[in-house]
């Protein structure tokens, strides 16, 4: 394999590892999510917690080919990546406000500057990589599905959150 190839590859691995660490973080807050979501009182388009994993799991896996592809594109893309990671640091947050400390109000602000930051990185995508820009639209509504569910629970339980 020549050099830039295995470049090319390594890149990948780093934009997925960098996309993971993000889900790892916010794993940390979520040890006890599954019991502490059933204990919730929950609309009844709520998923199970078994759904969230394999969501994420596959939504972290296209945030990082997506950013790959930015990244090794020729146009600038420096605002792109930037607006990347910063979405990336609120979605950590939102684990720990909402799992871990129990802030439903600030999970509520958190998860919905997260859309914000994902509606404007596949903005900001799409002139750079329009396939990257694609592939980020299956976590923007996830994250609206998110938005309006964090508020539901919320509103739902105001003596727990």
């Amino acid at each position: 394999m020549n050099q830039t190839r295995r470049a090319s590859w390594l890149s990948l691995l780093g934009w997925l590892a960098i996309a993971f660490a993000a889900g790892g973080i916010g794993a940390i807050a979520s040890v006890d999510a599954a019991a502490f979501y059933a204990r919730l009182v929950r609309p009844g388009w709520a998923p199970p917690a078994s759904v969230f994993g394999p969501v994420w799991t596959i939504l972290y896996t296209l945030m990082g080919i997506a950013a790959w592809l930015v990244w090794r594109s020729n146009r600038p893309a420096a605002v792109a990546l930037l607006l990347f990671i910063a979405q990336l640091l609120v979605n950590a947050l939102w684990s720990w406000l909402f799992f871990a400390w129990h802030q439903g109000a600030w999970a509520m602000v958190d998860v919905s500057i997260l859309l914000a930051l994902i509606l404007a990185t596949t903005v900001s995508f799409w002139p750079v990589h329009r396939l990257a820009a694609a592939l980020l639209m299956p976590y923007l509504g996830w994250v609206a599905f998110a938005t309006a569910l964090t508020w539901a629970v919320w509103r739902r339980n105001p003596n727990v959150l």
